[in-house]
C-alpha cells in the first residue's frame, strides 16, 4: 500500500461522507495511480439509492475516480495545502455495471496531458470490481488556490448604490 487513509487525509480536503478513496495501492509519479474504495452498506447514500436494492450512485463512482486522480496530481505540488483540484469536466462517461455494498472498487487513472502551465490536467479513468469494468470516463481537472477570496467588507468597492450626489 502506497497511502493509507491517514496519508490520503493529509493530501485531500474531503472528509466523511464525501471522502471516496480508502487506500492508494499503486502510483507512478506523473503517470498513473490505482486507488481502492471499500463500498460499505454504512455509506449514507445507500439510505435512499435504492432502498432494498442498494447501488452506489454513478456520479459518486466518477467522483471517486476524480479524487484518486487528485491524489496523484497533488502529490507533486510543493504547496499542496494551498491548492485545490476541481473537477472541470467529464467526457465519455459510461457506467457498465452496478456497484453494491460489500464490493471493492478499484480506480485506475492515467495522465493524458497537462496544459496551462500545470493548472489543467486530463486523465483517463476506469473503475473495476473483481476485474470487471464498472465505469470509465475522461476527466479534466483544474488546480486553483485554496485560499478563500476576500470578504465583501474587506474588498475594495466601486459601488455607488445608496450614494448621494
Amino acid at each position: 500500500m502506497i497511502l493509507d487513509i491517514v496519508g490520503i487525509q493529509k493530501i485531500l480536503p474531503h472528509r466523511y461522507p464525501f471522502l471516496l478513496v480508502d487506500a492508494i495501492l499503486e502510483m507512478e509519479r506523473f503517470k498513473r495511480i490505482v486507488g481502492l474504495k471499500n463500498v460499505s452498506i454504512n455509506e449514507i447514500y445507500f439510505q435512499g439509492h435504492f432502498p432494498g436494492q442498494p447501488v452506489m450512485p454513478g456520479v459518486l463512482i466518477i467522483e471517486a475516480m476524480a479524487q484518486t486522480g487528485a491524489l496523484l496530481l497533488l502529490q507533486e505540488v510543493p504547496d499542496r495545502e494551498n491548492k485545490l483540484l476541481y473537477l472541470a469536466g467529464v467526457d465519455g462517461a459510461r457506467l457498465r455495471r452496478p456497484v453494491i455494498p460489500g464490493e471493492q472498487l478499484l480506480m485506475e487513472l492515467i495522465v493524458l496531458g497537462w496544459r496551462g502551465h500545470g493548472t489543467f490536467c486530463k486523465l483517463q479513468g476506469k473503475a473495476t470490481v473483481n476485474g470487471e469494468l464498472a465505469a470509465e470516463a475522461t476527466l479534466m481537472c483544474k488546480m486553483v488556490d485554496s485560499k478563500p477570496p476576500a470578504a465583501p467588507s474587506e474588498a475594495p468597492s466601486n459601488s455607488t448604490v445608496g450614494a448621494q450626489s
